[in-house]
């Protein structure tokens, strides 16, 4: 998969997988990374499937649909590329954050519907329900911070609580922030995010 690697400064610190919404790129969430800790190793990658020549992480078939079989394929994908990664770059493969945004939040929630250890930790900005009517894996000791919009036209607020008790049934640590704004990423939301990681994740 295309990405960058940059080597933090502090091996202690998570590794953050940047996973970037639809018509992004590997660049888009950099930012993110180094407002939320700047001493931690970033792993941001692109999207393997074009939509109208937009880099997303899997299809869809209607907006708001998803393509479940693609879907499924692209989340394994993804999966064993961080087991190649950490080889590759010597990061603990058990301490990874995502950080995703949209499309990039889907996949990273998808992981942890289908993986037990895929991920320490998560931080999800507008997120859906990746698969409904699944049992998830035990996620015991995972931690999750999900950023919400009270007017996202593209993920309603009952999607975001559904999504937030789903997990929190998978024994998931939850944390849903909500922002009085559409589905577009806000400096509040991250800062939330960034303060939520100190608190809970590097405590």
């Amino acid at each position: 998969m295309k990405h960058v690697f940059n080597k933090g400064q502090d091996q202690t610190k998570p590794t953050f997988l940047l996973l970037h919404g639809t018509g992004g790129n590997e660049l888009d969430l950099l930012p993110l990374a180094g407002m939320i800790d700047d001493e931690a190793n970033v792993l941001s990658v692109r999207g393997n499937v074009l939509e109208n020549g937009m880099p997303r992480f899997f299809r869809r078939l209607a907006e708001g649909v998803f393509d479940e079989e693609d879907l499924i394929f692209r989340t394994k994908e993804l999966n064993e590329f961080l087991d190649e990664a950490a080889e590759k770059y010597s990061f603990d493969r058990n301490n990874i954050v995502a950080i995703g945004y949209s499309n990039g939040a889907n996949i990273a929630a998808s992981l942890l519907f289908h993986y037990q250890n895929a991920l320490k930790a998560a931080i999800l900005h507008h997120p859906m329900v990746p698969r409904k009517g699944i049992e998830l894996p035990d996620l015991t000791g995972t931690s999750v911070f999900i950023a919400a919009g009270t007017n996202d036209p593209i993920c309603s607020p009952m999607e975001s609580t559904e999504l937030q008790s789903l997990l929190q049934n998978a024994n998931a640590e939850v944390e849903l922030h909500w922002e009085n704004r559409g589905h577009q990423l806000t400096v509040e939301e991250v800062n939330a995010a960034a303060n939520w990681y100190r608190k809970e994740i590097i405590k």
